[in-house]
């Protein structure tokens, strides 16, 4: 059951992980083999006369190796700016030479820095980024020890720089487990134009033709503003509803001014408030006096707490147990319609029955 469980985890980290449009800064770096185009050597020179090198002037080289190393930019809308630094070494394979004749050794290392911009594409896959760009930069040429044999020895050395320019195509691969993390496998194209002179002894004078480099790359790439991906999110229960609670019943009994006793309209009502008793259920009733702003207060605490009583009495009369109900007085302290002192406002001469 673990491993079972272990597996369908590793199967759908890569899906957790799609990766986004790089968004920040970013840094990146790869290694891998390097091949040299066959390099012409366009002229050579022994104190400004020119001389002939054995064979057809061609210089071939074995396999080599390359390492780049970068710090970029990503804008989140695939394109990225980045600044790469790079080397790579080929060792001499032969001269192309008539039979009898030689290349004895020598190698060349092509390093320097270039300027790239890169578009990353989103393929509907989350395993699998592809990208391409383009740089420029300069470029420095290092012959070392390149020494030809074959009845005459020559022998040249140098370092010479140029202006270098590259293509690059590229897949990135986004590690589950680490966010931000990518592997990359990635081509690149590297030319150096321009004449390149080397010097040796004797007052020997070499130059060769432009530059052309092909290298196939694996490497690594870390974003450093990647947001994690959202675990994920387990169902949110239903909320349970709460019953509703029993409706409130609110009645208004008036009276006349500086008056506790009951009109033919307020008999009316009581006898409404206590015919919905029986309808809902109801566990209190409060019945609660209020009087308007003449007269002292004292006397209007007395008389919204008469008023009350009255109500009360109706109540009863109307067949509301006495226990169920609570007398109050607020006097003239909780005014429906505020006032100044000494006003007679009608609404404020009241009596509430409120059903609970």
């Amino acid at each position: 059951m673990k491993r079972a469980l272990l597996a369908t985890t590793l199967i759908a980290l890569p899906l957790a992980a799609r990766a986004q449009p790089i968004e920040g800064l970013y840094v990146g770096g790869g290694a891998g083999a390097n091949w040299l185009e066959q390099e012409r050597i366009r002229s050579s020179t022994v104190g400004g006369v020119s001389v002939r090198l054995p064979g057809d002037q061609r210089l071939n080289f074995d396999p080599g190796f390359a390492a780049v190393g970068s710090v970029g930019w990503g804008f989140g809308n695939g394109v990225r700016l980045e600044l790469e630094g790079s080397y790579r070494r080929n060792g001499a394979n032969k001269g192309s030479v008539p039979t009898g004749v030689t290349a004895l050794g020598g190698d060349q290392k092509t390093y320097g820095a270039m300027a790239n911009v890169l578009f990353d594409m989103d393929i509907g896959s989350p395993y699998v980024f592809p990208y391409l760009g383009a740089g420029a930069g300069y470029q420095w040429l290092e012959q070392r020890s390149w020494q030809v044999a074959g009845g005459t020895q020559q022998s040249w050395s140098g370092t010479q720089g140029g202006f270098a320019y590259q293509a690059i195509a590229g897949t990135a691969f986004p590690v589950p487990w680490v966010v931000g993390l990518s592997a990359t496998l990635e081509y690149r194209f590297l030319g150096v134009n321009g004449k390149q002179g080397y010097s040796g002894p004797g007052g020997l004078h070499v130059i060769t033709s432009d530059q052309h480099n092909h290298s196939a790359l694996v490497g690594l790439r870390y974003a450093f503003n990647v947001t994690p991906p959202a675990g994920a999110v387990a169902p949110v229960p239903a909320p349970v509803t709460a019953p509703a609670p029993a409706p409130t019943r609110s009645y208004l009994v008036f009276f006349d001014w500086n008056s506790a006793a009951l009109t033919d309209r307020a008999r009316q009502i009581v006898a409404e408030a206590a015919q919905a008793t029986t309808r809902v259920q109801v566990t209190r009733i409060e019945v609660a006096g209020h009087a308007d702003k003449t007269g002292t207060a004292a006397y209007n605490q007395r008389l919204s707490l008469q008023r009350a009583e009255v109500v009360a009495a109706e109540l009863v009369r109307n067949g509301v147990p006495r226990q169920a109900i609570t007398v109050q007085g607020f006097g003239e302290t909780r005014p429906l319609v505020p006032t100044a002192e000494g006003v007679r406002e009608p609404q404020n001469r009241r009596v509430e029955i409120v059903l609970k």
